[in-house]
């Protein structure tokens, strides 16, 4: 369920939404996971890392403007999208062992052909024969995307999450650069604040989870 949350508004979103302001809103996705952790599997998160979770959060209000003249109701596909994808993160964390991470994965990218079924019957479109450059560039999608999605889970499942966590921020690096290259996006002052919050946040959280695991 979570992955094809993730998986269906966050696509939305990338479609409909300019492509930086889709990644700065996915680097949220750690601090949902730290305050999921805290709620559902029970771990102890004390009243610094609750603050910069907020704080973290803050910045994605700040990105979407709510409000103004540059707010827009599509900014809730990527949040939509982040909050299935950090359910995505605690429930891969929660699997038992014997599943491996190849079936896990399998099973994460069936969940995106039911995601595309449901949408398929939803917008009431027909389908259609891709040309063959819309092919290649839904195979390099494919192939980028199982290479990644099968990376991020075996270090997920067998790394240190605060040694993994902070190389989950150079998407935002590589979501701003590709934006402004290749879609021509200008960034404002809002976007480059809300994306300091969150990655400061995000970083305090994994400082201080050391911290704290060094303490005990």
């Amino acid at each position: 369920v979570f992955e094809i949350t993730g998986r269906l508004f966050y696509v939305l979103a990338l479609s409909l939404i300019p492509l930086s302001a889709a990644t700065v809103i996915l680097q949220a996705t750690p601090l949902v996971v730290v305050a999921g952790a805290a709620l559902v599997f029970g771990e102890k998160v004390g009243w610094r890392r609750w603050t910069a979770i907020f704080v973290g959060l803050a910045g994605v209000v700040v990105i979407i403007q709510p409000g103004t003249e540059s707010f827009s109701m599509l900014s809730f596909l990527a949040i939509l999208g982040m909050i299935g994808f950090a359910g995505r993160d605690l429930a891969s964390r929660a699997a038992p062992a014997v599943l491996s991470t190849t079936i896990l994965g399998l099973y994460g990218f069936l969940s995106i052909v039911v995601a595309g079924g449901l949408y398929s019957a939803w917008q009431g479109v027909p389908f259609v024969m891709p040309s063959g450059e819309i092919s290649l560039l839904v195979l390099g999608a494919i192939l980028a995307g199982v290479a990644a999605y099968s990376c991020l889970m075996k270090a997920m499942r067998t790394g240190e999450v605060s040694a993994v966590t902070p190389f989950r921020y150079t998407r935002l690096l590589f979501g701003i650069v590709l934006g402004i290259v290749l879609f021509g996006e200008r960034l404002n002052f809002a976007m480059m604040a809300g994306s300091g919050l969150i990655v400061i946040s995000g970083l305090f959280i994994l400082w201080r989870g050391r911290q704290v695991s060094t303490a005990e």
